[in-house]
């Protein structure tokens, strides 16, 4: 979980924020994610990272969308993260090393929950460069992704812990599946590209 008033101070075009009910958010973020896979080789090994625990509602955006992405069974991607098997604060290292062990020159994305200000709850955020878990609860974490994405899920600022605790199930829910519905819709985009393009250089 990290604090989302990093992410949203990014001035940058790559970085978008937009809230869950609006009606473009899937085209949007799909959008978006093909913006940031286009910068990559087409051969680069995509790995998702999804950082979180399933002993705080708040804190289980990254898993619930790691078990989602879990059962497409896709070659498209490697992941890390489910319910079952989390990626959290005790074993992001050791899971970071086994990637660069595994992966040559991985394309990360990283996908966690966070806490931001009050109108932003509800937002998605699609951002360029690595995540910082943990921010939000003051645990000093290795930055995780090339480009992340965000849940926020609830108000930040005072009593974090207690905050994620005590953050709605329904809406870490409705988050966790448009990121994960948007994201393997980007991946599967982008390899029919990829596939087209090399196609047409042979």
């Amino acid at each position: 979980m990290n604090l989302s008033t990093k992410a949203s101070s990014l001035k940058e075009p790559s970085c978008l924020k937009i809230s869950y009910t609006d009606p473009n958010i899937y085209s949007a973020i799909t959008h978006r994610l093909l913006f940031h896979f286009s910068r990559t080789r087409p051969d680069t090994p995509v790995v998702i990272i999804c950082v979180g625990t399933d002993r705080s509602t708040g804190d289980s955006l990254g898993p619930l969308v790691g078990t989602t992405l879990a059962r497409f069974h896709s070659p498209l991607f490697h992941l890390y993260g489910t319910l079952d098997e989390p990626v959290h604060a005790i074993n992001l290292e050791e899971t970071l090393s086994l990637v660069y062990e595994k992966h040559s020159d991985p394309f990360i994305i990283g996908i966690d929950a966070c806490l931001g200000q009050s109108t932003s709850v509800g937002c998605i955020q699609v951002v360029d460069g690595p995540l910082r878990p943990g921010a939000g609860v003051n645990k000093q974490l290795p930055p995780v992704g090339d480009i992340h994405l965000t849940g926020i899920v609830n108000v930040g600022g005072f009593m974090e812990y207690f905050v994620l605790q005590n953050t709605r199930l329904s809406l870490v829910m409705k988050l966790s599946d448009i990121i994960s519905s948007s994201l393997y819709s980007a991946l599967k985009q982008w390899n029919l590209h990829a596939r087209s393009a090399a196609t047409r250089e042979q």
